[in-house]
């Protein structure tokens, strides 16, 4: 396989796998996690970026999108869609397989939980308040400020490591200041991959997997990142 596709596989499972088991140690009972908060969870997910990338980087992905949005985002800006296909379904598979190692994870601890949307939070996303339109301009203002300062970051050449550690920065802000209308979903592949192993995993007394909310993580963050990548060919 080709080197940079086992990197966005790796980063992403890897993002997901840290990530939502941050959301399951918050929200299942009896971790010793249990109830700990949102801060928490934004800063599970500002390592589990910053992991991602380093891990892509080092299975051979330089750019270490790890985020369909990304990747569309520098298609957009440079002209070239050739990866845009093969990462975006690398990412998949790579969220995918993390969300079934976050249930492997926690086994003892879903039988113990009785929420089934709790159950279903640490697998994917959704709104306080529900609104097609409104739920998808979030997930666009989110995704936009996380591809946007992405390059913005690169364009200023941080020293050497230090720019996974910017991107999960990044990801701590959106998620501190944005993130509680629609979970922060701001990457189509971290939602959908985990959103079909929830589908398809014997969790007891999971309920269902939420397909009517789907599109808005996919659709709000493949929006966000392709005006991200228009407006950096422009700017920057």
């Amino acid at each position: 396989m080709d080197k940079h596709l086992v990197g966005e596989f790796m980063g992403t499972l890897v993002l997901v796998l840290l990530g939502n088991g941050t959301v399951a140690n918050v929200v299942l009972k009896k971790t010793l996690g249990n109830s700990s908060g949102w801060i928490v969870i934004c800063s599970g997910f500002l390592v589990a970026v910053t992991a991602g990338v380093f891990t892509a980087i080092a299975c051979g992905s330089d750019g270490a999108h790890l985020n369909p949005a990304v990747t569309l985002a520098v298609a957009v800006r440079s002209g070239d869609f050739s990866n845009f296909i093969p990462f975006a379904v690398a990412q998949l598979l790579g969220a995918f397989v993390g969300a079934i190692l976050v249930w492997i994870n926690f086994l003892p601890h879903w039988k113990e939980t009785d929420d089934a949307g709790g159950k279903l939070a640490c697998f994917s996303t959704g709104a306080v308040i529900r609104g097609f339109v409104p739920n998808v301009i979030t997930e666009a203002i989110g995704t936009f400020m996380l591809v946007f300062l992405i390059f913005a970051v690169v364009k200023a050449t941080p020293v050497a490591g230090l720019t996974p550690w910017l991107v999960g920065a990044i990801v701590f802000g959106i998620g501190t200041g944005l993130g509680g209308v629609t979970g922060f979903a701001i990457n189509p592949a971290r939602d959908l991959g985990p959103r079909i192993a929830h589908a398809v995993l014997p969790i007891p007394g999971k309920g269902g997997s939420d397909w009517g909310y789907a599109a808005v993580p996919v659709i709000g963050g493949l929006l966000g990142g392709g005006l991200a990548g228009a407006l950096a060919k422009v700017l920057m």
